[in-house]
């Protein structure tokens, strides 16, 4: 089986409080790692779209992913905003997790789907979005292109994003346009937390099932995709 959950958020150091986001958040960490192993078995995988660990550095990111390591199933990582240690592929890899792959320009076959995705950005219509950001959209819009391309003749696709694929409107943007060029199955996001889940857009367009796997948003508790 596969399932999702993103914004882990580990702190190993536990000097980070998400609480500012609601009550949802106490003990999250503890209800994580409760929750995992009851649902998810040694033959399933995990997709984790993004904000892993709070950690600033690959060396203490590396405490937090050993946990998530030796838990249940397989696991395929993306970056969020907040994984400030996220480095190169070669450098993640060279972690030598037992576990756990990292999606980056690139794909990974489960259960006869293609896992794909990118971090992907904030909305060309939110009232903060700059030139700057207009160079990061266009990036990540390549990244999801080259992540959809690594393996062609496989047409059954599932994509990650860690930004939701929706404008400040709520209307789909960009990013879902691509997946929808790419008949793609499911579509999953994160990253919106306690208010900001009035900004949350789930059903299914044009035959693509859209989650919200936020780790708040499901209680933490990991979310079966297929």
């Amino acid at each position: 089986m596969i399932y999702a959950i993103a914004d882990l958020h580990l702190d190993y150091t536990e000097e980070k409080s998400m609480e500012v986001f609601g009550s949802a958040w106490k003990n999250y960490q503890d209800k994580i790692f409760r929750n995992w192993n009851k649902i998810v078995e040694k033959n399933d995988t995990v997709l984790i779209p993004g904000d892993i660990s709070w950690a600033m550095n690959i060396e203490d990111a590396y405490v937090d992913l050993k946990k998530i390591d030796k838990l249940n199933g397989k696991k395929i990582m993306l970056k969020g905003n907040h994984d400030y240690w996220w480095q190169s592929l070669k450098k993640l890899n060279d972690l030598e997790l037992n576990t756990i792959e990292f999606l980056q320009n690139n794909s990974f076959n489960i259960e006869g789907y293609d896992i794909c995705g990118t971090r992907g950005w904030i909305s060309r219509d939110n009232s903060e979005f700059t030139d700057h950001d207009e160079k990061i959209f266009k990036r990540e819009l390549q990244r999801l292109k080259n992540s959809l391309e690594y393996n062609k003749k496989n047409k059954k696709k599932i994509v990650m994003l860690h930004y939701p694929p929706i404008n400040s409107d709520k209307t789909l943007n960009e990013f879902f346009g691509i997946c929808k060029d790419y008949q793609v199955k499911y579509v999953m996001y994160g990253h919106l937390h306690g208010p900001g889940h009035k900004q949350i857009y789930e059903g299914i367009v044009d035959n693509i099932d859209i989650k919200c796997v936020a780790g708040d948003y499901i209680d933490f508790i990991p979310e079966r995709i297929s």
